[in-house]
Parts: structure tokens; sequence; C-alpha cells
């Protein structure tokens, strides 16, 4: 019995060293493929997103000396469609004021604050830190840059900062927006567990209107990165306020919730005191929306969760973006809800895959590089469900649909990379409001990460995962209709 032990611990210590020798000689293993990635090093939440004169710009938290967290700058890339990105030089390193937190961007089209007709905008934290007793100490203020050339150079205004704190420990993530009705800037920012709004005129004197949060929503962390968006509802006039929170997220760690209601140039009104979540996952935080593309709602997150971002097994550069994704809202059984679905622009390299079933429960997926979108329509949701994809050595990715509780789940706890962090292993529950019928799915795969969406977005659940091996199958509980089905690889 003992000797049968000892070999056996022997097995796994030989299988871990060659886990270890495979992601040394491969430091590009889990890289994604249509997933924007940094080149390398360090990056988290996107910010300054902002569409001028035919690019999409991205800016994003960066460090670009080490592949953990570290002194922020903000990165930047540019995309003429949303899919295939461009890498630029940083855009805005740290100074006196501090390192470079979160942000937004605008275009000034009226050239209100001064800098030029047409300037980009950007508004950022400063956070300068220090040690007191040991204990890292915080002060965050809101700074400004401006650029006049499409975000290619950029100069920091001579008066940063634009907004002082008010005695505010978490005061930061300002997003600013344009209110028609009061002919006025709004920015909405981080203040502890609330989300606070300032309004301006010139884009740099900024004086308090309101705050939100009392009462309201998840309150397991700090809340950050604030978005406020005017959207439709049919005919009527919604907004949209997206909240980040961590920890507190529904299924551990980070997460990002959301309120409706209404907002008159100063303050923001929820139609009621439901939680609503924007994601499911664990690996969907710190999103907002691209400004300046009209009746549009782009939006990205960063697709990983603070409880593991800095152990996650890559090497040369750490953390992917989500998809984009269009944002709607829509009604189901009397109450409204935000949806988020990948944009149309994803599918110019899906490639549609015909003949793939092995059987009528299987699908062919061997050589598809773990890059793929997988679509049912018209699933059943009167029994139970199961969706799995599989390999030759065992890992899987599941997911599971309860008719007694109305649940799905995506479960990633079945193989691959799971013991580099004690919660990444993970069962992600995501509550359906969609009740009986029938349900679409689609599944967007890529390298180490699965987006699962349900009615177009109306439940979705986002996960990264580290398989040792691509995934070869797709196994369902229920019979593939070839007519029901759509499978597409993804290719460039």
């Amino acid at each position: 019995m003992m000797k049968r032990k000892s070999i056996k611990v022997a097995a796994l210590l030989l299988l871990a060293t060659l886990r270890l020798s495979a992601q040394t000689d491969n430091p590009e293993k889990f890289r994604p493929v249509y997933h924007f990635t940094p080149e390398q090093h360090w990056m988290n939440d996107p910010n300054g997103m902002v569409y001028h004169e035919g690019l999409y710009h991205l800016f994003y938290q960066h460090n670009p000396n080490s592949s953990k967290w570290g002194p922020m700058h903000w990165g930047h890339a540019v995309s003429k469609d949303l899919v295939d990105w461009e890498h630029r030089e940083i855009a805005l390193y740290p100074d006196s004021l501090g390192t470079i937190f979160s942000g937004s961007a605008i275009i000034d089209k009226d050239n209100v604050a001064g800098f030029g007709k047409n300037a980009m905008i950007a508004f950022y934290t400063s956070n300068y830190e220090t040690q007191e007793d040991g204990k890292r100490k915080r002060f965050q203020t809101q700074s400004l840059a401006y650029s006049t050339d499409n975000g290619r150079t950029w100069a920091k205004y001579a008066n940063n900062p634009v907004l002082d704190n008010p005695g505010i420990k978490a005061f930061r993530d300002p997003k600013v927006i344009w209110h028609e009705a009061s002919k006025t800037w709004i920015m909405s920012i981080t203040e502890g567990q609330k989300i606070g709004f300032y309004g301006s005129k010139d884009l740099k004197k900024w004086d308090k209107l309101s705050d939100f949060g009392e009462g309201y929503g998840a309150h397991g962390g700090v809340w950050e990165c604030p978005d406020l968006i005017s959207m439709k509802s049919g005919t009527k006039d919604v907004w949209v306020l997206i909240v980040s929170v961590n920890p507190g997220g529904p299924n551990g760690g980070s997460g990002t919730q959301y309120f409706l209601g209404d907002f008159d140039g100063t303050t923001f009104k929820p139609h009621d005191k439901e939680t609503r979540w924007l994601d499911w996952g664990t690996d969907n935080y710190a999103g907002v929306t691209w400004s300046n593309v009209g009746n549009k709602h782009l939006f990205i997150g960063w697709m990983s969760n603070w409880l593991y971002a800095n152990a996650v097994p890559t090497e040369k550069w750490r953390s992917a973006m989500t998809t984009v994704r269009d944002l709607k809202i829509v009604e189901v059984q009397g109450k409204n809800y935000l949806t988020s679905f990948p944009i149309a622009g994803y599918q110019k390299n899906l490639k549609a895959e015909a003949n793939r079933l092995r059987s009528t429960h299987s699908l062919d997926i061997k050589g598809f590089n773990n890059a793929l979108k997988l679509s049912f329509k018209g699933v059943d949701l009167s029994e139970d469900f199961r969706v799995v994809f599989e390999n030759s050595i065992g890992e899987a990715l599941s997911l599971h649909y309860s008719k007694k509780s109305g649940y799905f789940a995506l479960n990633r706890s079945e193989g691959g990379l799971i013991s580099f962090h004690k919660d990444f292993a993970k069962k992600m529950l995501a509550e359906s409001p969609i009740g009986d019928g029938r349900c679409n799915l689609d599944i967007y795969l890529d390298k180490t990460s699965a987006e699962v969406f349900v009615n177009e977005g109306l439940v979705t659940i986002t996960s990264v995962f580290f398989n040792e091996a691509d995934f070869d199958s797709v196994k369902t509980s229920f019979s593939i209709n070839p007519g029901n089905m759509n499978l597409y690889r993804y290719v460039k």
C-alpha cells in the first residue's frame, strides 16, 4: 500500500514538473487568439475609451516593468473595427502627483477647455502613495491630460489636479459624459462604497452635485469604475449606472453590478432596489463604455479577478480584455434588464464549420486551437441540460442548466491548472430570469477563456481557465439538431 502511494506521489510530482517546464518553454502558451492582450507585462482596467477620426482608442492600466501589478501607467492601443488592434506607445506616465489610475476620455468638440477644437481630453486618478507605520497610504485626486494629434502624444494640464480629494480614501476612476438637457459635463467617480456626481462647464472646474449608493446594491467591497449611460427602452429614456465592486461579486471576488433609473443632470434615482449583475462570471471587471460613438453603447471589461489576477500562470504578459460587447435594454416579464453581447465585427473572422457531428450528442472541434464560437437555438428549458468541452487528457469545461433552481452554472474545476490559487477552482452560478420555454446559447471560446451568452446576453458568464491541451470535442445531454446549431472556427 505504501509503495503504491509513493508511486502515485512521484507521478504527480513528475506531472507538475512537466507542466512547469511546458509553461517555461512556451511563455505564449495561454495567449488568446482574438481577445486583446498587452504585448508584454501587466494589464488591468480598460481606460479612456473614445472614438475619434476613424480610430477606436483603448487605454488600459499597465505596469511596463513587470507581469504583476505595480506603478500604473496608461497603455494604449487603437483599432478601426474593435477586433484587430495596433499597439501604441505608453500614453501617460506617473508624475509628482502619483501614478496614473483609471479614468475616461472625451472629445472637446467646442473647445470649452481651451486646448483646441476636437482635442482629446483624458481624466484620470493621480494616485499618490506613502508609507506610514509600515502600511501603504493612498491620496487620490483627479487630473487631466490632453492630446491634439488623435492620442499619439499627450500633455498634462499645468494646474492639475482639477478635483481635489474631499477626505475620502477611495476617490477615483472618473468617467465623464455630456448631459445634453442641462448642457453640463458630468463626472461619475468612486467615493468609497458610493458614487459621486460632479458637474462642469469647462472641464476644469468641478462642483459636487449628489451621490448615490447608500442602501442600494452589493457592498462587499469598494465601488469602482462607474459609468453613467443614457439608453432607450422602447421609446422611453432609461439611465444605466454601471458599478464594479471588489470584493462582493456574485461568485466571489470582483464583479460588476448595474442600476436602472433616471438622471436629471444632478441626481440619479433608481427605479427599484434590485441588485442586477452585468455578468455572473468571475472574470469581467472594471468594464466601461466608449465615448463619442453616437447612440451605440460599446463595452469592454478586464477579463480577470483580483482574487488571483497576480497569480495566473502566464509569464510574458498578464490578463486579457473581454470581447467588445453591445449593450441593450430588454424587457422580460415586466422587468428591464441590461444585456451584453459581442459585436458583429467578430463574425468576419469566424468560418462556419459543417459536418462536425460525431454523433447525435457530440461535436468534433479538434484542431480549432480553442478559438471558436458555438451557437444553439431553441434549447429546451423544461429539463436539465449540459454542454461539456473535453480533451484527450481528461480536462473539461462544462455548462449546466438546472430546471429546479433556474440556474445556469459554468464549471472550470474539472481539469487544467487550478492549484495556483485556492479560490480559482469554481462553479459559477447564474440566476436566470427567462423561466419556462426555450433559450438560445452562444459560447465564445478563446484559448483560455469562455464567454457564455444566454438569449443574446440576458444571462452572461465570463470565465478564464488554463488547460494543458486544447479541447477536441463538445458533448451535450440533448440531441444536436444541425438546423439549430452553428459552429465556427476563428481564422485570420
